[in-house]
Parts: structure tokens; C-alpha cells; sequence
């Protein structure tokens, strides 16, 4: 028997009419002739029963009140615990009030349609529950995905769980709205964050852990400059973000460098920010986060985008985020990370044209704090291991992947139980053809 879990993400919804009458069903198939749906046709509540045993898309039934035997409420009453995420459609006269009324309390009835009804009303009523009912699947299937990247996700839930509760003295000094804030991200949307982050990355493989990189540079310019709590808290989320627009851009864009890029190409790159603050605008807690995503290209001297914004009318948190970004990004065209200095000395050049001049000594001094751990490994050496060598205290010297290519873990973290389990449990469920790298000091 098939069962709900073949269905395929571009399978067509189908729509189910039931109806006494032939010659309506006919009328109905001929209706929706042109809708990517796929029509089911049923004589009687009874055997549109059966149909839906075995069909599991049916997202829209549409039936009629008066029928022999079972009537459209009896019907919508047993077809909602048959397939519950189905929205559900009645057609009735005008005479039927109670018909309706039963049809919503007892049949949870999505819409009800009087008879004769009118095809563009019928269609356009069909396509808004069909859209209803294929967004609440894409949600489920998103929930799958989460659900199945719990180890990956528990990775990062303590990192960004770190970042939060190292705030949480201060934040308490704050009045309530900073508080509720506070247990509103951490609560409601961390999860998210963290899976669209790492997500992204995934699309775009030469840019694992860029995000996570700016995060850390950024949080640590924004501590020194002694930002509110509430600040902070937004250029942590923007900068897990930053780049959430790019979901929208070609692959075949992602490859070049926006120098490489013809005019067509770079219009449609510079969208990207308007993009990413459009996608997160409707959850207001994360609408600050938003801006500051808009404006993380815009440059100093104002010939940046998507607005030419220039000096303090950039916002100070895009003004921070894209002082690291461009850090980050000039680094990862360096041979190795110890050419922080040099990668330092590009961005100095940028300063007052591309970059606040009042953000990179900032910048600087986040830069040295992060890559100090690197520099202290010059005398240690490089060892291949297995995933049951590894111990406790060890360096990543270079990035742990699953052998279909998801980040477990960054080069540059030191090896406790939590993540040595991680690591293992990922292994035995995505296995890699290679052993890990990590760094001990030489004998």
C-alpha cells in the first residue's frame, strides 16, 4: 500500500469532487482542465471515502450538501479524520444555512460555495486552499529536515546559546522589553537561524563558515564599542543572515566574484540585500535584524548598495557587519588564515572609502584576538586520526565534513565530549572517506 511518505515534493496536489450527479463532475473536471491538479471524481461520500484511503495528496475537497445516502457534512465529518491537512470545500443552496453552519463546526469546512456558483469564484477559491494546503506540506517537510539535522543542530544551538548567555547578566539590568527579547530569540528562533545559516553555506560550499566567521569578528567589534545588549543581539542574527537573499541568485553566479560579473549579472546581485531584509520582515522580532541586513554593502563614501547610503546614515550595525565581511572575504583569498595581517592591510586601504574609519581599530583588534589561537600553533604539528582516536583537548586544524559534505565542525575548535560524540554519531549516519585533522605539540 503507498503511504504518505512517497509523496514527491513536485507532485501535483489533488483535488477531490464529490457529487451525485455525473453530468457536475464532468462539468468540474472540464473546469480545472487547465490547473496543474490533479481531478478525482467521486459519485458519493462513500466512495470518495475510499478514494482518499489510498490517495495521500488530496490537498482541496469540494463536495455537495445534497446527496443520497451520506450528505456533504456527513462526509467532510469523516473525511477530516481520514485526511486532516485537506481543506475543505462545501457547495450548497441558499436555503442550506444549517448545512454550513454543521459543515464548519462539525466538518471544519475551509469555505463554503453556493449553488449555482460562478467558475472564477470556484477556481480562484480552489487555488487559495490548494496554496494554503501546499505551503502547510513545505512546512512539515521543513520540520523533517530540522528534525533530521539534530546533531548538526545541537552544534550550533550551544554556540549561539553561548553568545546569549553571555549577555544575559546585562540584559537583566534592562527593562522587561529587553528581557522579553531576549527569551523571544533565544526561544522562537535561534533553530531558524542557525538552520538557514548553515543552509546557505551548503548552497554555496567555497563559503563554509563565512557567516559564523563575520558572527564571531562582529560580536567581538560590537562588545569593544560597549553596543546595548539589544544592538548586539541584532548584528549576531544579521550576520548569521547576511546572505540569506543570495537563496534567489543563479548557481552559476555564486561561482564568480562580483568583479567577474557582467552588468546584468551584478544588477541582479545587488538585489540580494533587499532580498534578505524582505524574507525575515514579516517576523517582527527579527525586523532590526533586517535593516541592518539591507545595508551591509553599502559603503562609507556612499557608492555601495542597494540605497548609496554613506557615512552615519548607513546603520551602525552595517556599517560593523561590513567591515568584517569584507575581512572575511579577503582573507579567504589568502593562501592560509596567518595572512590575517595582510588581509588587514587591504581593508586599511578601504578605510573612509569602503569602511568607517571609526570601526577598524575595532576590527583590527577582533581580527588579532581571533587568529592569536593560529598563530600560537606554529609549533605544533598536523596528524590525520580516525574518528575513534580523537580525545579530549585536540585542535581542528582544518574543517570536519560528512561525506556528503555538511560542516560538523570548524577548524580552530578545541575537541570536548559533547562534540567528539557529535562527531561520531554524524560519522555512523553520513560516514567520510577521510579522518579528521588536528594539531598536538611536537615531541
Amino acid at each position: 500500500m503507498e503511504t504518505a511518505s512517497k509523496i514527491k515534493a513536485d507532485d501535483p496536489v489533488q483535488i477531490l469532487f464529490v457529487d451525485d450527479e455525473k453530468g457536475v463532475l464532468q462539468s468540474l473536471r472540464r473546469l480545472f482542465i487547465d490547473e496543474n491538479y490533479e481531478v478525482l471524481l467521486a459519485n458519493s461520500g462513500e466512495e470518495a471515502l475510499e478514494i482518499l484511503k489510498y490517495h495521500f495528496n488530496v490537498g482541496v475537497i469540494v463536495s455537495d450538501q445534497r446527496m443520497p445516502g451520506m450528505t456533504g457534512v456527513d462526509f467532510l465529518k469523516r473525511a477530516k479524520q481520514i485526511a486532516p491537512d485537506s481543506l475543505r470545500i462545501l457547495l450548497t443552496g441558499y436555503a442550506d444555512i444549517n448545512a454550513v453552519v454543521d459543515a464548519i463546526n462539525k466538518g471544519g469546512a475551509y469555505r463554503y460555495i453556493t449553488k449555482p456558483w460562478k467558475d472564477d469564484d470556484l477556481i480562484q477559491t480552489v487555488r487559495e486552499a490548494e496554496k494554503y494546503y501546499s505551503l502547510s506540506r513545505r512546512n512539515r517537510e521543513l520540520q523533517t529536515v530540522v528534525e533530521k539535522q539534530n546533531a548538526e543542530l545541537k552544534h550550533w544551538n550551544s554556540e549561539l546559546e553561548y553568545m546569549v548567555q553571555e549577555q544575559t547578566l546585562e540584559l537583566q539590568k534592562n527593562n522587561k522589553i529587553l528581557e522579553d527579547l531576549n527569551v523571544s530569540l533565544k526561544r522562537n528562533f535561534k533553530n531558524t537561524i542557525i538552520v538557514f545559516s548553515s543552509l546557505l553555506e551548503l548552497r554555496d560550499k567555497k563559503m563554509i563558515n563565512h557567516s559564523k566567521n563575520i558572527a564571531e569578528i562582529s560580536v567581538k567589534i560590537a562588545r569593544a564599542m560597549k553596543l546595548p545588549g539589544i544592538d548586539q543581539e541584532a548584528i549576531t542574527v544579521s550576520s548569521l543572515l547576511h546572505d540569506i537573499g543570495k537563496i534567489g541568485i543563479p548557481d552559476i553566479m555564486l561561482l564568480k566574484e562580483f568583479e567577474e560579473m557582467d552588468d546584468r549579472e551584478k544588477k541582479e546581485y545587488m538585489l540580494h540585500p533587499v532580498r534578505g531584509q524582505a524574507a525575515i520582515d514579516s517576523v517582527p522580532t527579527l525586523r532590526k535584524a533586517g535593516i541592518l541586513i539591507r545595508h551591509h554593502h553599502e559603503w562609507f563614501n556612499g557608492e555601495g548598495f542597494p540605497d548609496s547610503l554613506a557615512g552615519e546614515g548607513i546603520p551602525l550595525g552595517s556599517r560593523v557587519i561590513a567591515a568584517a565581511d569584507y575581512f572575511e572575504r579577503t582573507i579567504r583569498k589568502m593562501e592560509t588564515d596567518n595572512d590575517a595581517a595582510v588581509a588587514l592591510s587591504h581593508v586599511k586601504e578601504s578605510i573612509g572609502s569602503r569602511i568607517d574609519p571609526q570601526i577598524y581599530p575595532y576590527l583590527e583588534s577582533a581580527v588579532h584576538e581571533m587568529y592569536a589561537k593560529m598563530r600560537a600553533n606554529a609549533g605544533m604539528a598536523e596528524k590525520e586520526l580516525s574518528v575513534n582516536d580523537i580525545r579530549e583537548g585536540m585542535l581542528i586544524s582544518r574543517d570536519v565534513k560528512s561525506g556528503t559534505g555538511v560542516n560538523l565542525l570548524a577548524r580552530g575548535t578545541v575537541l570536548d565530549t559533547i562534540n567528539i560524540e557529535a562527531i561520531r554519531r554524524y560519522y555512523e549516519l553520513d560516514p567520510s572517506t577521510g579522518g579528521i585533522f588536528v594539531v598536538e605539540e611536537q615531541e
